[in-house]
């Protein structure tokens, strides 16, 4: 049974270790420093002798490594194995910012529970629950005080504990399904991160402070938080009920998009004409001046829907007056409401029918009663396809397959 040496020195980037057992491309060494995927860190890259590491995984406590191709090295062989640097390092950054962000939170929430994290190749996702949803001010506290952690160069300390004394520790940040790299199932230990102060035997920091976060943890972290550098929170969504997912970028990641968002409220600063810190006063006032355009331009578009209806021609139908033709950029809904109350004015047609020429076209029949608005659109849709629907008095249908034109003179002549 192997196990990683990856979480008690994460530091480690280059080995020799002697071949166990080789089965197709999977092989097992003796030792290892390669991080297998779990608790949401995915698996180290890398090679070993030379050959491309696809994947690092443990089975049945021993640690597999899957390689892109068969080696030729045999077991009991020498080799030589290499941990990429950039992603180790780009992982323990991300894990220990993820405790970073946990201990903000719990500045900020009486009530924090932790329901796992995952680190993506560009973001960091942690899930939180809290008895209330996080708002947009909560979420700009918990950049501002993560940020504020990496600032305060905060140790970085793990130990192995025994199971009732880690249960006992105040505050830890505990679940045994998304840490089961964490749990030592041959003696029941559990290690045990910390993000500043601790007393914990033979890691004590001595300043006295309340220790920023402690947690069960399998992962590989760095040894001060000012090694994760920026932390740029993202946005937020609700994964499951009572969870707050919060994703974040770091490092490198994090200043590209602080970058990306410095130049847009730059940008968005000037065309508004204010000082970036009065964007969302200005924002509002423009929300407010659309909303006016908005309600006076549909006015405008009543008016014009009006108008066209009373320019309809007419035609006489059965001893009823129609009034019939086309419509184009008017919504089918609008034009229900409109023609209904065109047929209540005094003098009005008896029946108003449109014919919409914006796409497939659509038919609307308002009625006075003089014909059943719902049967001409079960005819129009017998005649020329689609469907619809209606009562009496209004009835609409849509998706017919034909000109606008041949709709309007089929109902001119009462349907051929």
């Amino acid at each position: 049974m192997t196990k990683t040496h990856a979480p008690g020195s994460p530091d480690v980037r280059e080995f020799e270790t002697t071949v166990e057992s080789i089965e197709g491309r999977e092989v097992t060494l003796e030792e290892t420093y390669f991080y297998p995927e779990g608790g949401g860190q995915p698996a180290d890259r890398g090679t070993i002798d030379g050959l491309e590491v696809a994947d690092v995984e443990t089975r049945d406590g021993t640690v597999v490594h899957t390689l892109e191709s068969e080696p030729a090295f045999s077991p009991g062989d020498e080799v030589d194995c290499t941990i990429d640097d950039a992603f180790r390092t780009y992982c323990m950054r991300a894990h220990t910012a993820s405790h970073v962000v946990y201990g903000a939170g719990r500045r900020l929430f009486d009530d924090l529970g932790y329901a796992g994290f995952d680190i993506g190749p560009e973001k960091v996702r942690v899930d939180l629950t809290t008895a209330e949803p996080i708002d947009d001010s909560a979420l700009v506290e918990l950049g501002r005080l993560a940020n504020r952690a990496v600032w305060d160069a905060r140790p970085v300390t793990w130990k192995r504990l025994a199971a009732d004394e880690a249960r006992d520790l105040d505050g830890i940040a505990f679940n045994e399904k998304t840490e089961a790299e964490a749990m030592s199932t041959a003696d029941r230990e559990i290690r045990v991160v910390t993000v500043g102060s601790t007393t914990i035997e033979g890691l004590e920091t001595g300043d006295g402070n309340e220790p920023w976060d402690v947690a069960a943890c399998g992962g590989t972290h760095v040894d001060n938080t000012r090694r994760i550098g920026p932390i740029r929170v993202l946005d937020r969504s609700n994964p499951g009920e009572g969870v707050t997912r919060v994703e974040f970028a770091v490092g490198p990641s994090a200043i590209d998009r602080t970058a990306r968002v410095q130049a847009a409220t730059r940008r968005a600063s000037q065309q508004a004409g204010v000082p970036p810190t009065e964007l969302p006063d200005a924002v509002d006032r423009m929300q407010d001046e659309r909303d006016t355009l908005e309600g006076e331009l549909e006015d405008l578009r009543r008016e014009i829907l009006d108008a066209r209806l009373t320019e309809l021609p007419t035609v006489q139908r059965d001893g009823a007056t129609w009034a019939v033709g086309t419509l184009e950029r008017f919504d089918p809904n609008a034009v229900s409401e409109a023609a209904q109350e065109a047929i209540d004015d005094p003098g009005r047609p008896d029946v108003v029918a449109t014919v919409g020429t914006d796409g497939a076209p659509s038919v609307v029949i308002a009625s006075t009663g003089a014909v059943d608005a719902g049967e001409v659109i079960d005819d129009v849709t017998d005649a020329f396809g689609g469907g619809g629907g209606g009562g009496p008095t209004v009835a609409q249908g849509g998706g017919l397959d034909a000109d606008p034109d041949e709709v309007v003179e089929w109902l001119r002549e009462d349907g051929g």
